[in-house]
């Protein structure tokens, strides 16, 4: 019978081993993370922290691993408070970003409510930054309304008005105060009545309404010392001492402070912060004492078979061999397998770095994007605007080709800019086409005139051939076609000497509306081999290139792929060397008489004030605050000018102005922190952000300084005087 029991818990050893073997490389299904998600948030209510926050590690690994947005934002969010409750409010506010970061590609609206409700409470009553507080919380009532939730509207708004009146700005907390006044009855409760008659007690404390501030105070420290919201009553005996005295009342001020201090001493003692370190030896001795207890146990049955009889003894100690052999043999595959799985850990890991790493080469890259976007806008500014003051001055100009091509060149290379710097757009399929109406021999003939100069540095000409039977005027985006036309213009000038290029235009096909115009660029120029016609679509690619013989970035012919990927077309080649090479490409165009008599129509609409509109201009750039005002100017509206924020802040306080044109990047002070100084005047004049940066990258936090609208440079003056115009009558 022993024999037989002996065996039987070798097979269970071995059974044993091997299962353990099998679930260190098994996946966690989603229960699994679940049940250790639940684990941690009872670990941190019950404030073993070490706990929590060693169970959230692990289930944050498991939920990263199996791609569960749902359980790592939610392993984010419990190791946040456990380091929130410890008081390390930056490691908390730095996880709870992971979180949100992992709840929006959750899409979980409920995840994004409590995040930004945490990260309020953090900023408004740990870092005391008041103002960011209050925007995470006007996030969180954008959720609680979306998901119905009244009672977290109720609790965001009190908290809304508690840190508006901290900092002083009573007006704009009443609005929240009246709002939980009118709904207290329905979602208020004993757990934050008392806050709410502290915040009557401090609103009516300002307004001078001393008798109703007393009351409201009293009520407040009643209710606190009648519920278990310790943290409420302190600040409602601290409300009532600031309040005390200003009357003059010092003793009872003295009272209620110390009242306040006692609080604070019995609420933030230091048994929080040792509960972690104390539990983890806590569980040290229960190991050791299990272990021990263990080995007494065993030892006891040993003692007593050896006693019952040697032959059993003998017998139990050849098997107990065979046994630690094989034990020894399983110990060592298991440490196998371990140091496998560690290597792996950190092979993840690695991978882990390298990700962020990538993340913030990144946000590096969008940064040096938007820096050289706004660099290169600046500039363009200038030469755009003085060509058009060129034209509007001397009007014997307005028929020179080469101020028009001036012109041209200059939106021309806007253009090429903002695509080369936004080129990953264009592979993402972000650009959106323009619907405009044009002249496509004017169009054709721009470009001409435009690469002449290029075209006589290499003793070539240029021939434009186009079928009379395309219509006057098409719809479409003459923008990127002149763009498309340009770069392989140019690319062909550039390897062409003592030759032609022409440039071939016919209509091709009809289809309802839709005319197909085929293009063909040929040149007789050096030709390109078989071998490296596939490449030169490549980015940064250049063929045939000797020295300095010829200049470029190698980006042309990719832009014109993918650009004519926007229009859902492809081009061809055709080329050998020293046989010259031909371009092919078909685009589509819109032909409708009566919408392009109604797209000309609209382009210059008269939208003069008939009142004189009064300007004020913030830009740091003398060249940019010439073009402004020229262009206001001719519009008959006053404009004044200024270097930077401060001095509109001091023109601001002696002379009214009907709108505001702010740069953003000044020297001393920038356009968002002038719009906040402006707005906390209480001056309500519209504010146009006038900049070189992408919009997309400055909209949320304009809208958040009080900026109304944003235009970029180069703008389109028709459409800066059509907001300027909506703004004025809206305000």
């Amino acid at each position: 019978m022993y024999q037989i029991r002996i065996v039987l818990f070798a097979l269970f050893i071995i059974n044993f081993f091997n299962d353990s073997v099998v679930a260190q490389t098994k996946t966690f299904s989603n229960n699994e993370i679940t049940k250790l998600t639940n684990q941690a948030s009872r670990y941190l209510k019950e404030a073993n922290f070490e706990k929590s926050l060693e169970i959230s590690k692990i289930a944050l690994h498991k939920s990263i691993k199996a791609n569960d947005f749902f359980a790592t934002t939610i392993s984010y969010s419990t190791i946040a408070a456990n380091y929130a409750e410890i008081a390390e409010f930056d490691k908390a506010i730095f996880f709870y970003n992971k979180a949100m970061l992992y709840a929006t590609k959750s899409t979980n609206d409920t995840l994004k409510n409590k995040i930004n409700n945490n990260l309020g409470n953090i900023y408004c009553f740990e870092k005391k930054q008041y103002l960011k507080g209050i925007n995470y919380y006007e996030k969180t009532l954008k959720y609680s309304q979306k998901i119905a939730d009244s009672s977290q509207i109720f609790m965001t708004k009190l908290n809304i008005a508690w840190a508006y009146f901290d900092v002083g700005h009573f007006e704009k907390g009443y609005p929240n105060l009246e709002f939980i006044n009118t709904h207290n009855e329905k979602f208020g409760n004993k757990s934050n009545v008392a806050a709410v008659n502290m915040l009557n007690g401090m609103y009516y404390a300002h307004q001078g309404n001393n008798e109703k501030a007393t009351s409201f105070y009293l009520t407040a420290i009643e209710n606190g010392n009648q519920s278990n919201q310790r943290s409420d009553l302190s600040f409602a005996h601290l409300e009532f001492s600031k309040f005390l005295w200003k009357k003059g009342d010092y003793k009872a001020a003295y009272v209620n402070l110390s009242k306040y201090n006692e609080i604070t001493e019995e609420l933030y003692n230091t048994e929080k912060l040792d509960k972690a370190n104390v539990a983890g030896i806590n569980i040290q001795l229960e190991e050791y004492k299990r272990e021990i207890d263990k080995f007494e146990i065993e030892k006891e049955a040993q003692l007593q078979i050896m006693e019952k009889s040697k032959t059993i003894v003998v017998l139990f100690m050849v098997i107990s061999l065979v046994l630690l052999l094989l034990l020894y043999t399983l110990f060592k595959n298991n440490n196998f397998k371990k140091k496998s799985n560690a290597a792996l850990s950190k092979t993840n890991e690695a991978l882990i770095i390298a990700k962020e790493k990538a993340e913030e080469a990144s946000v590096l890259k969008s940064q040096f994007v938007s820096t050289i976007s706004h660099e290169l806008r600046t500039p363009l500014y200038g030469v755009v605007g003085i060509t058009n003051m060129l034209l509007d001055e001397h009007k014997e100009l307005a028929n020179s080709p080469h101020l028009s091509s001036l012109k041209f060149s200059a939106r021309y290379l806007l253009s090429l800019v903002n695509d080369i710097l936004q080129i990953n757009k264009i592979e993402d399929n972000r650009i959106v086409l323009e619907n405009l109406t044009f002249n496509i021999s004017d169009e054709i003939n721009m470009v001409k005139n435009s690469l002449s100069f290029l075209a006589k540095n290499n003793n070539n000409s240029i021939a434009v051939k186009i079928d009379a039977a395309i219509p006057e005027y098409l719809i479409g985006d003459k923008l990127r076609l002149s763009q498309i036309i340009m770069n392989l213009v140019s690319n062909a000038l550039k390897f062409t000497r003592n030759g032609k290029v022409t440039i071939h235009v016919k209509l091709e096909k009809i289809e309802g509306k839709s005319y197909f115009i085929a293009f063909k660029i040929e040149d007789n120029g050096i030709g390109i081999a078989a071998e490296d016609q596939e490449k030169i679509f490549e980015k940064f690619v250049q063929v045939g290139r000797k020295e300095t013989d010829y200049q470029g970035t190698g980006l042309g012919l990719s832009i014109v792929k993918q650009l004519l990927g926007l229009f859902n077309s492809t081009i061809s080649l055709q080329s050998a060397l020293d046989q010259g090479t031909v371009f092919k490409f078909v685009i589509p165009f819109e032909y409708n008489p009566a919408k392009t008599i109604e797209l000309i129509n609209n382009i210059q609409v008269d939208i003069t004030a008939p009142q004189t509109i009064n300007v004020l201009v913030v830009e740091d750039n003398h060249i940019n605050q010439l073009v402004t005002k020229k262009t206001i100017e001719k519009n008959n509206y006053k404009c004044s000018v200024v270097d930077n924020g401060y001095a509109a802040l001091e023109i601001l306080d002696k002379e009214f102005f009907d709108i505001i044109l702010m740069d953003i990047n000044m020297p001393l002070i920038n356009g968002f922190e002038t719009t906040r100084k402006i707005r906390l005047k209480g001056i309500v004049t519209p504010i146009v952000a006038l900049t070189a940066f992408d919009k997309s990258e400055i909209t949320e936090e304009a809208l958040s300084a009080g900026i109304n609208d944003i235009i970029i440079k180069p703008f389109d003056s028709a459409k800066l005087f059509k907001i300027i115009a909506i703004l004025i009558a809206t305000n």
